[in-house]
């Protein structure tokens, strides 16, 4: 199976010694001997020619916001549109959760709770395979307020009320981080500490790191996911 990695951001440079950038992430998190991961810099002008050109889509996370007035943004945006038209399975993570909301007719915001980030807790619906819920990194200010039409919530939290949600079957978001490491979430954490991230906000997300996040079960689901829906 060969799965087209979206990516919409690099990791800096000073960080990519923790875990490389997002193309080693989801490669150490989904690739396998029967997964090919293959990478589009979409944030560098690079979009797949068609839908069709790999098995399924993952998109990234991102510094930006899917709300910015980007070219390459509102390029990303139309071939979301042109994934769902053709079916293909897509799982967005983080901005690619947001921005798969955005591009079918949702809403996504600022949050006026602010910031979410180290390990979030995660309520799922009890028929998803995934217990009473899940444990996943965050690091996000926007959040999805409003689902497109015909969008079902899979997963919620008191912090982002839309953590998960599906759309026909075959595409999902995820708002969390299940390519990120906690030594990486707790540089990005440091570093904003005091300056974009309020100091008592961050200082909770480095103390949530005692608790390990459900990175590897949350790979499984995601592939099961990807494979049932290239079936519907």
């Amino acid at each position: 199976m060969k799965i087209g990695l979206l990516v919409n951001d690099h990791v800096a440079d000073r960080f990519r010694h923790i875990s490389g950038d997002y193309t080693d992430m989801f490669q150490r998190l989904l690739g396998s001997d029967d997964v090919e991961i293959v990478a589009y810099d979409v944030v560098a002008g690079e979009l797949p020619a068609s839908p069709e050109e790999c098995d399924a889509w993952v998109a990234t996370g991102s510094r930006h916001s899917v709300n910015d007035d980007e070219p390459w943004i509102h390029r990303l945006e139309g071939f979301v549109r042109r994934v769902a038209e053709s079916h293909v399975p897509y799982v967005g993570i983080c901005f690619g959760h947001q921005m798969l909301a955005k591009a079918l007719g949702g809403t996504v915001e600022k949050s006026e709770r602010g910031w979410g980030v180290g390990v979030q807790e995660v309520e799922t619906a009890a028929d998803l395979g995934l217990g009473s819920g899940y444990r996943v990194l965050a690091s996000h200010q926007d959040q999805v307020v409003e689902v497109p039409p015909g969008a079902e919530v899979l997963g919620w939290s008191e912090h982002c009320p839309v953590s998960m949600f599906t759309i026909d079957g075959t595409m999902m978001g995820i708002q969390g981080h299940p390519e990120f490491e906690p030594e990486y979430s707790e540089a990005l954490m440091r570093e904003r500490r005091g300056r974009a991230i309020p100091e008592e906000v961050a200082d909770a997300g480095i103390a949530s790191l005692s608790t390990t996040p459900d990175n590897d079960r949350l790979a499984d689901w995601i592939l099961g996911f990807i494979r049932t829906a290239r079936s519907v």
